[in-house]
């Protein structure tokens, strides 16, 4: 079964909201076996516009990684994340 990945690019607005909504997507990200492969850190722009902030969670599956986005408890945190920030997110399907 191929893995599941977020790929998210983020601009904060708001650091402070933003850290509720870490605090409140933890429990989702643990129940659906989140790990974390890059969260924020240094980038280097190549082509088109960039975010100041880039994401990539590696869920165990593509069906685990669109339930829990779908999760009560993550969309209690998206809502967070939607008043902090502004951001693209997608899934993506290993090979």
């Amino acid at each position: 079964m191929a893995k599941g990945y977020w790929i998210a690019r983020v601009d904060v607005r708001d650091a402070e909201r933003y850290k509720d909504y870490v605090a409140a997507a933890k429990p989702a990200f643990e129940e659906y076996g989140a790990n974390f492969l890059a969260r924020g850190g240094a980038m280097t722009e190549l082509e088109g516009a960039a975010r100041g902030r880039n994401v990539v969670i590696e869920f165990p599956s593509m069906q685990a990684a669109v339930d829990c986005y779908n999760s009560p408890a993550y969309q209690i945190a998206a809502k967070i994340r939607q008043e902090a920030a502004d951001a693209e997110m997608v899934v993506v399907e290993g090979v």
